[in-house]
């Protein structure tokens, strides 16, 4: 696993072993990235990374210029290869770590961060129960940290027939899919 493009690019990334933390391939982050780059980058950017994992996606968002980028995730193990992937590539500024799960907090009132402009999740894929809690909490009224034109990416199976992702959670809508091999990302924008 490596930094596909940007400041840090080609620099290799550790996962955590065993199959609890399933990282986000190299192909399906740069087809991410390359959705971004035609929204117009992530330059300046405020960017959450929900069950960051290796912190692959989120470290990729701060090479490609990020500004801010949040990383949540509530494995031990993870964590500490989270932290050594963004110590290898010095990896200082910019960057808050929230080790805990994502439910917790996303309920919590006061960020530092007043709003995301992109959003990345990436549930353990035999957690349906989180992807629905997560995208309604985020979707929901009381969530305010989602900036104007934010994007929601989620990271999923593509055939997953336990996994019913709707067109709308709240006020986010699915305005695209994209199939990859056998995940798929879906988009949701406010509307």
């Amino acid at each position: 696993m490596r930094v596909i493009a940007g400041k840090y690019r080609s620099r290799k990334l550790n996962a955590p072993e065993g199959q609890s933390t399933r990282p986000t391939s190299d192909r399906l982050r740069e087809t991410l990235f390359n959705v971004l780059a035609s929204r117009g980058g992530l330059s300046g950017a405020s960017f959450l990374d929900l069950y960051a994992g290796s912190g692959a996606v989120g470290i990729e968002a701060i090479s490609r210029g990020a500004t801010n980028v949040w990383m949540v995730e509530e494995s031990e193990p993870a964590i500490r290869i989270l932290r050594g992937n963004l110590n290898a590539l010095g990896i200082r500024e910019g960057v808050q770590i929230e080790h805990r799960s994502v439910l917790s907090f996303l309920k919590r009132k006061q960020m530092a961060v007043a709003k995301f402009s992109i959003i990345y999740l990436d549930p353990p894929y035999d957690a349906a129960e989180e992807y629905k809690s997560t995208l309604g909490m985020l979707g929901g009224e009381s969530f305010k940290q989602l900036a104007p034109n934010a994007l929601v990416v989620v990271e999923h199976r593509r055939n997953d027939k336990n996994l019913k992702l709707t067109e709308e959670y709240g006020r986010l809508r699915r305005t695209r899919v994209l199939e990859q091999g056998d995940a798929a990302l879906s988009f949701y924008s406010i509307f």
